[in-house]
């Protein structure tokens, strides 16, 4: 009689095989749901550097122009009036120039917030407040950072100053 010499696993093998891989997603699959959170913190944060850049660099071009006009509004058209569609970062307010000069405030406007949509910036029409809001992994519920343009620099107002600190950090 002759026997077969088959190759195959155990079940014992299987199910050890089963586990690791259950202990291994157990612990990787929290740590990716928090990576798109830390990913929108970190654009907000990039922007707000990039946008405070924009904004000292704009004041030392109109100082050495011996200009002293205020910069009041980031949000404008490049004519000045409202940024269709609406912008949170869009062209600064106007230089004392005789025709009125309006400067991007970055090369790509950023879009505000639609409805409620989150991890966007958005402006509030007749101020000078711009609002980050973004999900906040640690609690679960969003968060909101309100930002204010206050002579020449764009400082954190928020009310409540631990959603300052993950923005600014």
């Amino acid at each position: 009689m002759q026997t077969r010499n088959q190759k195959a696993f155990t079940m014992v093998e299987l199910v050890f095989v089963i586990v690791v891989i259950g202990i291994l997603s157990a612990i990787a699959l929290p740590r990716f749901g928090d990576t798109a959170d830390s990913a929108y913190i970190t654009k907000a944060q990039s922007t707000l550097a990039s946008v405070r850049a924009a904004l000292a660099t704009e004041r030392q071009r109109r100082i050495l122009r011996g200009d002293t006009t205020a910069i009041t509004d980031l949000s404008l058209a490049s004519g000045g009036g409202a940024a269709t569609p609406a912008s949170a970062f869009n062209h600064f307010s106007a230089d004392g120039q005789t025709p009125a000069v309006y400067t991007e405030v970055l090369r790509y406007p950023i879009n505000a917030c639609i409805g409620t949509q989150r991890a966007c910036w958005a402006h509030t029409a007749g101020t000078a407040v711009y609002t980050y809001r973004f999900p906040k992994s640690s609690t679960g519920n969003d968060g909101e950072a309100a930002f204010s343009l206050v002579s020449n620099r764009l400082n954190c107002t928020d009310t409540v100053p631990a959603d300052c600190l993950i923005i600014t950090q």
